[in-house]
């Protein structure tokens, strides 16, 4: 009697895009045969044969039944799904099928970047990964916890790993937010060696979760030979975590910015999340002042309504005057807003212009002492002005010499 072992991945349906559902079976004899269903079939059907037989030969498969269903599937998800089908038979069988590193995404990151926007992408929604980066988010996070059903974690951890790789993330901050400790220590095993440069960290309530995570990435620098730094974001989302903001925050110089998750939170404290705000106002105020006190930035919640612009405008505004820095985004027609609400006022840019020539004047003559009027002028509100000049550059508000238009 012959032994057959089947097993499949992906996703199906007249919906589905930039996706495909692979069936596998595993036979004894009869070599590989390989069934394509692809509206363009007559175009790439015999790349796709062929890049199926070359990972067959990859895992060692000699003897097998294949259907693909192809509804417009980039190769890295088709090797993504293809690879998981495998693996959900042979679960002992380590090796990655890794496809070549797109040379658009070598760049690096740094800490004190702008993080006025990041993205949330589902980890198992290649479809949404491809053009996220047109819209010119400061990042993309692909997401492994909340937005993935618990039967798809597998495949999400392929999924990221592959998009890392291939994906054109046209320079925005590459960011994977892994699942809460400890699953989430086994997602980074599929991010780290893949240049990604944020790690979130979700529901952290300890300073103790962000060194296991801290220790579990060296660890795999090591292992790969990994040179780029990867910061830490930690998402604060339950009480605890607040009441330990300070200690989470200042617990490794790899964490760039604290972030807080204000649906889990209001759930922790059995309430209900409004617009106003009033039922999280101590938990933001606490997390901004443990980034500030940490040196490290502070970032809000997302805006759940995409169809509210208005009230994603006033949420931002709010935000900046809080303290918060950035704020998550979880469709891309946010992203506009958030940066334009986020860059300052006309008054606010003037009163920087006159900080940082001041400022200037005072290092030209040598003075260890800077004073604007009346007013001494400490190096955080030189800092603070010179990264409002930055934000006006990058909105457009001023030009780069803007000193030449004086």
């Amino acid at each position: 009697m012959k032994k057959i072992i089947r097993s499949s991945a992906g996703k199906r349906g007249e919906t589905i895009r930039s996706d495909c559902y692979i069936e596998l079976e595993i036979k004894s004899s009869g070599g590989i045969k390989i069934d394509i269903n692809s509206k363009v079939k007559s175009m790439y059907g015999d790349s796709i044969f062929n890049f199926i037989k070359d990972m067959c030969r990859f895992f060692g498969i000699k003897h097998a039944s294949i259907l693909i269903e192809d509804s417009g599937a980039l190769p890295f998800t088709l090797a993504a799904r293809f690879e998981l089908a495998v693996k959900r038979i042979f679960p002992e069988r380590e090796k990655e099928f890794l496809l070549p590193f797109n040379k658009n995404n070598l760049y690096k990151t740094k800490k004190d970047r702008l993080r006025r926007s990041r993205l949330y992408l589902p980890g198992d929604e290649p479809k949404f990964f491809i053009n996220a980066g047109l819209h010119s988010p400061d990042g993309i996070i692909l997401d492994l916890e909340d937005s993935v059903a618990p039967s798809e974690k597998d495949a999400a951890q392929i999924l990221v790993r592959n998009a890392l790789r291939s994906v054109d993330f046209y320079g925005a901050e590459r960011m994977v937010r892994i699942n809460q400790l400890p699953k989430g220590l086994e997602d980074l095993k599929f991010v780290v060696p893949h240049n990604v440069h944020v790690i979130l960290i979700p529901k952290c309530e300890s300073a103790s979760q962000v060194i296991e995570t801290e220790e579990e990435i060296e660890h795999l620098k090591k292992a790969h030979k990994i040179k780029n730094e990867i910061f830490i974001m930690p998402i604060l989302e339950s009480a605890l975590g607040i009441i330990k903001a300070y200690e989470i925050a200042s617990a490794s110089k790899n964490i760039c910015a604290l972030a807080i998750g204000l649906e889990d939170y209001t759930a922790d404290i059995g309430t209900q999340r409004t617009l106003e705000g009033r039922e999280s106002f101590f938990a933001r105020s606490m997390l901004i002042n443990a980034a500030k006190a940490a040196g490290v930035q502070a970032i809000d919640t997302v805006f759940s309504d995409v169809s509210d612009m208005e009230g994603l405008r006033q949420s931002v505004v709010e935000a900046k005057a809080l303290g918060f820095e950035g704020k998550g985004c979880i469709h891309p027609r946010q992203i506009k807003i958030v940066h334009e609400a986020f860059s300052p006022n006309e008054e606010e840019i003037e009163k920087a212009k006159k900080i940082v020539l001041a400022f200037e004047e005072a290092e030209k003559k040598g003075l260890g002492v800077v004073s604007l009027g009346s007013k001494m002028i400490d190096p955080p509100v030189v800092k603070r002005a010179l990264r409002t000049i930055e934000l006006a550059v990058i909105n457009n508000k001023i030009l780069d010499n803007w000193r030449n238009e004086l």
